[in-house]
């Protein structure tokens, strides 16, 4: 271990570059990579890479960016299916990769690790319209390259943000639609300036009351970005953050009320003592984080290039709740005589710190391509609770914390990987990465947590140019990873194991682009979805013992003619636990082989674009999801129905002369035909619980580009 940090701190890097005004700054003072392009060489993957991957650029999302999150900007992409808990898109949103949750779904922002160091989730609420600073975002399916952050289960996805602008330039844009919702963005650029400095920023704010009812939103965000160029040297420094306020719609309803008021929420009910049926106003989530993050590149030759970047961030928050007959022992508190319950408001509380490095250094010539890097990062997070009113008197104080826990924890990693050209048309690909996890916490539920894992995950294949614009590979990657909190609260969970073989062909010529890859991914000791709740509302996940998804993905983007363009994809998988037990009555019962849970068998989508005249497009998306089971048992009765939907998407760009450059108009229509369905449930001791999503919806906005 203190070796791993000895050689971290001794390397210590990340990547920086720049794409330059030749005609603002000195030629010869302009590295010849672009500093978006190094500080993503150490965690994307290209086409010598053989991995799985999708690039999404802003081209592709802006014009549909008018407040929903990221995941469902991504719903279109192969093998991907979102869920968000408002109903709309906007709020508490997540996405799943070949059935693979988001806490397996490994999330870097321009390198740096952003999933939740215990409970290894994403929550895009903390971010609201990071879309709008999104330059472009890379999806790799299955283990995919060594990154830094939590192992890789299901997918990756490597965010960059905006890169260098060349000129000044300013923007407004202001998106209306259902549910009351509204966006509002104002961005800007002082472009690069003679002495190779640039700043921009972004402040937006989003409000929407939600389909559910009371599952509002009411969200900010801010982006502040600095950019210093030098001969051989490059400076980026970033901070940006978010701040949400949201009801909660974390309950989801069961059959009965879903067919009969499917935009109920059960979150804040109670009976007042007059026996009145009632909904706390304020049981919302509340909670702000803010990001800071510091690149640095430094060119030594045309073939070498050391990055290193340093990074913090701060979250703080907590979720309030009205309990009803609460048990005054539970909270810490002395029951008055004759009383043992009483109604009293909670919150829930996280003050969390996380910071570090991430670094590499890349050596790359006409045939070898080699990129050494790694990470170390701490994690130090509380956990408290707070009773703020009683409806019984006793003897806590205001200001009390009836639970008052901790989690720490370091991850550490190093990784080799090289891409070798043998002649003109193989390339080898190697990659190792050796990483230790230490991790110390107590909680309400487990017994105080103190564990350590030392994983080693190797990385090997090849790819084979057939012809210039088509290629095929073949891979194997061993990924490990480490159980999250909730997994430790609820059980004695052991790390995870897999072992990701990928094959696939890829083809670029100007009119068509095609993807075709199948996919095996064994397990061992997979902690699978239950389909089950704790009392906190986090999923239950346990051990499988051996488990496979095996599967044939495949996308294209076919241009018809110069104004029809077809986009589909399609993803078949068998998802299985082997000899699964459920020890739910507390006595191990084998099941055979069951179906893990949320791993629809069929994922197909598609976007057919129609472009009439230049600027203009009109796009009709639709994707079909089928069944999925809510828990491992192969309940017949505990599933989510198959759905097929269709959006709407309208754009046009028209140039201004003078100081306005350019309006933009866009038109999203969310499920036009108007079908209910059910993106997301849990199985919760046999009674199922269902996340409905909007009917027919709409978002429409204008772009004011100087």
């Amino acid at each position: 271990m203190k070796t791993l940090f000895k050689t971290i701190f001794a390397v210590s890097v990340l990547q920086t570059s720049l794409a330059v005004a030749q005609e603002r700054v000195p030629k010869d003072s302009v590295p010849t990579k672009s500093l978006e392009e190094v500080i993503v060489k150490a965690t994307r993957a290209d086409e010598k890479t053989p991995v799985t991957f999708t690039n999404f650029s802003k081209k592709d999302f802006s014009k549909q960016n008018l407040g929903q999150d990221i995941p469902v900007l991504m719903n279109y992409l192969p093998s991907v299916v979102t869920t968000t808990d408002a109903g709309n898109g906007i709020g508490y949103t997540g996405l799943r990769v070949r059935g693979s949750d988001a806490t397996r779904v490994n999330v870097t922002i321009n390198g740096i690790p952003y999933n939740d160091s215990e409970s290894h989730g994403t929550y895009w609420v903390n971010m609201p319209d990071f879309a709008s600073s999104t330059e472009s975002i890379q999806l790799q399916r299955g283990v995919g390259t060594s990154t830094n952050g939590a192992g890789a289960f299901g997918a990756s996805l490597n965010l960059l943000t905006d890169r260098t602008s060349e000129k000044a330039s300013g923007e407004i844009s202001n998106s209306m639609g259902s549910f009351n919702t509204f966006k509002h963005t104002v961005k800007f650029s002082s472009g690069l300036l003679n002495k190779g400095f640039e700043l921009s920023g972004r402040l937006s704010k989003i409000k929407s009351d939600g389909y559910i009812d009371r599952a509002f939103t009411r969200l900010s965000s801010y982006f502040l970005q600095g950019t210093y160029i030098g001969k051989t040297t490059r400076l980026k420094a970033l901070v940006f953050g978010g701040k949400e306020n949201t009801y909660q719609a974390w309950n989801g309803i069961d059959g009965a009320t879903l067919n009969s008021n499917p935009q109920f929420n059960w979150s804040g009910y109670y009976v007042d003592e007059n026996g009145k049926e009632r909904f706390y106003d304020n049981e919302t989530d509340n909670y702000q984080q803010d990001h800071a993050q510091l690149h640095w590149n430094e060119k030594f030759s045309d073939v070498l290039y050391l990055n290193l970047a340093l990074h913090y961030t701060k979250g703080k928050g907590y979720y309030e709740n009205y309990k009803e007959d609460a048990v005054f022992e539970d909270y810490g508190m002395t029951a008055p005589q004759g009383l043992s319950t009483t109604d009293l408001i909670r919150q829930k509380w996280l003050n969390n710190d996380f910071y570090g490095t991430t670094f590499s250094l890349n050596y790359k010539n006409d045939k070898t391509d080699a990129v050494f890097g790694g990470a170390l990062n701490k994690y130090d997070g509380t956990h408290f609770g707070k009773v703020i009113w009683a409806r019984n008197a006793s003897t806590s104080e205001l200001g009390d914390q009836y639970y008052n826990d901790y989690g720490i924890k370091t991850d550490a990693n190093a990784f080799l990987k090289v891409t070798h050209t043998l002649w003109d048309k193989l390339n080898l690909y190697g990659d190792i990465q050796l990483r230790n996890v230490e991790y110390k916490a107590n909680g309400v539920q487990a017994n105080l947590i103190n564990d350590s894992f030392n994983f080693f995950n190797p990385k090997a294949g090849l790819t084979y140019s057939i012809k210039s614009n088509s290629n095929i590979y073949f891979s194997y990657a061993k990924a490990h990873r480490e159980p999250n909190r909730t997994d430790y609260e609820n059980g004695n969970p052991r790390p995870e194991k897999l072992d990701d073989f990928e094959l696939g062909w890829r083809l670029s010529s100007e009119r068509v682009k095609l993807n075709i890859n199948s996919y095996y991914m064994l397990y061992k000791d997979q902690l699978v979805l239950t389909g089950e709740l704790d009392d906190v509302g986090s999923p239950i996940r346990k051990n499988s013992g051996k488990s496979y998804r095996l599967g044939l993905e495949a996308d294209a983007k076919i241009m018809l003619s110069k104004k029809f363009l077809l986009a589909p994809n399609v993803s078949i998988s068998e998802n299985r636990n082997k000899d699964f037990y459920n020890d739910a009555s507390g006595t191990p019962v084998s099941l055979g082989n069951t179906k893990i849970a949320y791993s629809p068998q069929f994922i197909v989508g598609n976007i057919f674009t129609y472009m009439p005249i230049k600027n203009v497009s009109v796009s009709l998306l639709s994707k079909f999801v089928g069944k999925q089971y809510l828990n491992n048992l192969d309940d017949k009765k505990a599933y989510l129905p198959d759905y097929f939907i269709n959006d709407f998407h309208f754009n046009w760009d028209f140039p201004v002369k003078k100081a306005l450059k350019e309006i933009s108009l866009s038109v999203v229509c969310n499920n036009i035909l108007d079908r209910k369905y059910v993106s997301n449930g849990y199985d919760y001791y046999g009674t199922n619980y269902y996340y409905p999503q909007a009917g027919a919806n709409f978002l429409a906005g204008i772009s004011l580009k100087f």
